[in-house]
């Protein structure tokens, strides 16, 4: 069983960006610029966020985070985003959620510049990637086909399932997953789907991104079939995935570790992104 370490992956593609980063920095052109926009004081949030910092100052990235308090009306919200939007000297956008108080987050993400959309959520992105045409991809889904690519893990005519339809995750995977060149045939599944054990257990890839502990169990999984568990979920017992891991892992070929596995990628998607923004810019 081959376990698919995202710590390790995230490596190899920030030494790639560090590398690009650098040269452009001999050349004269300035450092790509993150505005990250956080709303409140979600402890949660304010990890995130200085994770972000973190890996941003690490590879020649500014990242500059502008934080709000938690009743800030919409319309100041909305003015900041515009700014940034038409600012030359910012390359790409990140607004943190979730948003306090349960308020709706599109209209602010529609309201982001569409090239500065970093985390590929803007309906234009989003009809970008649903015509098969280059543009920013949603970070986690970016990062999952960056793992396949790490370990040669082939699609093509592959069966694959996955499971929840987030627009995070599961539906902008399922268009990676199904576009022409990587050409996997995809199963999307969610709540309503009949007899999910069943489908699963079709999958030659499995991908699992629903926020369920341990939802996914042996006998639901296709022998050396290769499992991505994106869940991260909090438990009494720590940090665990939507997958059964001791369990799964006895039948799979290939799995992602929970913590370990696709987390890492998630922020290594927004760099991508971010330094993919900044060449776009430049005609880099």
């Amino acid at each position: 069983m081959l376990l698919l370490n995202g710590k390790q992956v995230a490596e190899s593609v920030r030494a790639r960006i560090r590398r690009d980063i650098t040269i452009s920095l001999e050349s004269g052109v300035r450092a790509p610029v993150l505005a990250v926009i956080l709303v409140g004081n979600d402890p949660a949030s304010q990890v995130y966020v200085r994770n972000k910092e973190k890996a941003c100052a690490a590879l020649g990235i500014d990242s500059r985070t502008y934080r709000l308090p938690p009743d800030t009306e919409a319309e100041e919200l909305l003015g900041l985003i515009r700014a940034l939007s038409t600012d030359d000297g910012v390359d790409g956008i990140l607004l943190q959620l979730p948003l306090p108080g349960g308020r709706k987050s599109r209209p602010f993400l529609d309201a982001i510049a569409p090239e500065k959309d970093v985390d590929g959520l803007h309906p234009y992105n989003q009809g970008l990637l649903s015509s098969q045409r280059p543009g920013l991809r949603p970070c986690t889904p970016l990062g999952i086909m960056r793992i396949f690519d790490y370990y040669g893990i082939g699609l093509d005519g592959k069966r694959a399932v996955v499971v929840g339809r987030s627009e995070l995750v599961g539906r902008p995977l399922a268009f990676m997953m199904a576009a022409k060149g990587t050409d996997a045939t995809v199963t999307l599944c969610h709540s309503h789907t009949r007899d999910l054990a069943a489908v699963c257990r079709e999958a030659d890839i499995l991908c699992v991104a629903v926020g369920h502990p341990g939802l996914i169990t042996a006998d639901m999984v296709k022998k050396d079939a290769v499992v991505i568990d994106v869940g991260i979920n909090r438990t009494a017992d720590g940090l665990c995935g939507d997958v059964d891991f001791a369990e799964v892992s006895k039948v799979v070929s290939a799995i992602t570790p929970v913590p370990g596995g696709v987390g890492p990628m998630t922020i290594t998607g927004l760099l991508s992104n971010t330094v993919a923004a900044w060449k776009n810019r430049f005609g880099i």
